[in-house]
This record gives C-alpha cells, structure tokens and sequence, in this order.
C-alpha cells in the first residue's frame, strides 16, 4: 500500500502517472489531493479558462489550520482505505514527493495513521521538527531520502546541512542519489519497491 503526496503545483491525477512502474497488481496506490487548488503562472484571473491548475498542501497564510486539515484529511483517507483492506496484511510505505516530503512528515508526526517506511524524495524534513523527541514519530518508520544528482533545489550545501540535521534528530535517513533532476525516476521507483 503507497500514499504517494504530490509536490508544490501538480495535481494528483497527474503525478499518479508516475507510478505505473509498480502497477502490477500486488500494490494498492493512493494518490491523495492537496486541498487548496490554484490557477498556475501567468493568468487573467479567476475565470481564465486555459489556465492550469496546480495544488498545494499549505502555504505560510493560516499555515498551522492548513496543517491540522491535511493532517486530518490523511488519517481520513487513511481509515477509509483500511476499512476495505486489511491493515496487518499489507506493508504501508508513504512517500512525498517534494512539498509533499514535509507533508508525509508532518502526517506521520502529527496523525494517527501507522506507516511502515517513509519515502521523502526531493524535499526536507519540516523545519518545526527541531528535536530528538520531534523526531521520535518519524523513526517508528524505516525513511529512505531520494534525490537527483542534478536537482537544482538540491545544492551539496543544503544536502549537507540536511544530512547534519538528520544526524542530530537522531533520524537514520540513507540517501539514494539517481541520474536526473527534480523529478520522479521509474527505475529508483522500482528499486524502492523492492
């Protein structure tokens, strides 16, 4: 079972796509939505009818709400999707995908749902985790960091500083690098899935 959090802009339906590589049958994805939607780049305005549009799980405007609703809304979905599965037979594997890093972050640290492993690809740990005792609901899962090599938020000084901060919070977080950018890759998919 994976809860796979889109980024900053995309859509749910949209970044599921990426994960046909582990559509064969032996795993239930789920693709949850962010809950404020918003018109992309350039626009005329609220009735711009060729406007895309993108979603976001928070932004800093009544940020704290923002976060206790996705919180919810997850644990939500969540107990839904578990009152059709049974939960003792499936492994759960939440994986964020760049804004969604800090969201599956702040899911596992601040909800009640159970993951097995965290998956933050392409984004931080969020800042409000500034403690060991912070850290604590996030060790209870088996984290794995994904990056590309040549990702343009992922600098060697912020990769630096994120690997010190991971040390100091007591999080074991190995890091796996692939040839690409900021970016979902099938093959590192895959090997994840195995």
């Amino acid at each position: 079972m994976w809860f796979v959090l889109h980024g900053f802009g995309q859509l749910a339906g949209y970044f599921i796509k990426d994960f046909a590589p582990l559509d064969d049958g032996t795993r239930l994805i789920v693709a949850p939505e962010a809950l404020s939607r918003f018109y992309l780049g350039e626009s005329t305005g609220a009735t711009s009818g060729n406007a895309r549009v993108g979603a976001t799980w928070m932004t800093r405007e009544d940020r704290l709400t923002e976060i206790g609703d996705y919180v919810r809304y997850l644990d939500a979905l969540y107990a839904h999707v578990f009152t059709l599965v049974d939960r003792a037979r499936v492994t759960v594997v939440a994986l964020g995908f760049s804004q969604g890093v800090a969201t599956a972050c702040r899911w596992v640290a601040q909800g009640s749902s159970r993951t097995d492993r965290l998956v933050l690809w392409g984004g931080l740990v969020p800042p409000e985790i500034e403690s060991p005792s912070d850290a604590a609901p996030l060790r209870s899962a088996r984290l794995t960091r994904v990056l590309g090599a040549r990702d343009e938020f992922a600098t060697p000084e912020l990769v630096r500083a994120e690997d010190e901060r991971l040390a100091a919070l007591g999080l074991d977080a190995p890091l796996l690098r692939f040839d690409g950018g900021h970016e979902l890759h099938a093959g590192t998919l895959l090997g994840l899935a195995e």
